[in-house]
């Protein structure tokens, strides 16, 4: 299954993008307000430890997935329903992607079409692609991923244009203390987007040097979290802290205020297209870890014929999860993100590692 290989920095242009991804679309820290930029450091430097974890976990059994290495770690009886449920998280993960991106675009842009009918065609070009297999998905990063980064700088500096724009947004900072952003960022800052970052365990197999697999995991959070906590300051200083907290889509709403002499207008576009690429990037990974994962369960040869079944699955699953799109953040950020995730991204890996190195120390 593992004949195709990706190189570190493939890995690592898909793994960043798929850090920034909805995160963009739906900002960090709302309930944080102007220390939404802390929020996000303090999960992105904790994270840093979890993905140390994971990557301990790779370099004890080298060339194994999440899938494979669970069997060897915990037994094979205990692995199998351990194994569903992350093959679950996986799936719902891509179709909560694939929801927040179909609610953008027909909020913004396409208010007349149904969001199926975007969602669908979102899925049938991610499917088509990872039927490429992982070398090429790889590759589409390679090319997608620095002209994101372009379009988002840009878009920083045109911010810079707006009369709105002022650093005194930022302030107080940590007016009511440290310990308010502290109970908002543990454990959701760690958990979205940065502990999602789980599913690289099913990408380290490809990887054509194995002895990168820390480097690229820690530099992923450590940049990833950097453009973020920028991206957030950006929008705090544009938007203010109350607007910031309020928005949907903050990024979006900043964007749209920007003009450049009365001429230059409307930049929500390259936004709304980096919105889709950083979307592209998570579903992509989390769809791709999907089909692995259950190949790999069910010891199918390959796992591209699996694309085809998550294919129809996830639209479903994205529309039926949630009625609307405020039900589908709450649910998301009060119930799956602290204590779902916390369960899937932070206990068992932990606990799969500890179990993991006195196997190692008594063999």
């Amino acid at each position: 299954m593992y004949t195709e290989k990706i190189s570190g920095l493939q890995l690592f242009y898909l793994m960043t993008g798929y850090v920034l991804g909805t995160a963009m679309i739906l900002g960090l820290g709302l309930d944080a307000k102007q220390d939404a930029w802390i929020f996000i450091l303090v999960g992105m430097t904790s994270s840093l430890f979890l993905m140390a974890v994971y990557t301990q976990l790779a370099v004890y059994y080298p060339g194994d997935s999440l899938v494979e290495i669970l069997p060897k770690v915990i037994g094979k009886f205990l692995a199998y329903p351990v194994i569903l449920l992350y093959i679950s998280h996986f799936t719902y993960s891509a179709a909560r992607a694939s929801r927040e991106l179909g609610d953008l675009i027909v909020t913004t842009i396409l208010s007349e079409t149904p969001i199926f009918v975007v969602i669908a065609s979102f899925m049938v070009l991610m499917i088509y692609c990872l039927r490429g297999g992982v070398e090429t998905f790889a590759r589409m990063a390679e090319i997608v991923f620095p002209i994101y980064i372009f379009s988002l700088i840009l878009i920083w500096i045109l911010l810079l244009s707006v009369d709105q724009f002022s650093i005194k947004n930022l302030t107080p900072i940590m007016g009511m203390g440290i310990m308010p952003v502290l109970k908002t960022a543990i454990p959701n800052a760690i958990n979205f987007p940065f502990g999602e970052t789980l599913a690289i365990m099913m990408l380290f197999p490809y990887l054509s040097n194995k002895k990168n697999t820390r480097r690229i995991g820690l530099s992923m959070i450590l940049i990833g979290g950097i453009l973020l906590t920028i991206n957030s300051i950006m929008m705090i200083s544009v938007l203010g802290p109350e607007f910031y907290s309020r928005d949907i889509f903050s990024l979006l709403a900043a964007t749209q205020m920007v003009s450049v002499a009365d001429f230059l207008e409307r930049f929500d576009a390259l936004v709304i297209l980096m919105m889709v690429a950083g979307v592209f990037f998570k579903v992509g990974v989390f769809t791709f870890a999907a089909a692995v994962g259950i190949s790999q369960l069910l010891r199918l040869k390959q796992y591209r014929s699996v694309l085809l079944g998550l294919g129809t699955i996830i639209p479903a699953l994205s529309l039926v999860s949630a009625s609307s799109y405020v039900e589908h953040i709450e649910f998301g950020f009060k119930f799956y993100v602290p204590y779902v995730l916390t369960i899937l991204q932070i206990i068992l890996p932990i606990l799969f590692l500890c179990i993991a190195f006195i196997r190692k120390k008594l063999s």
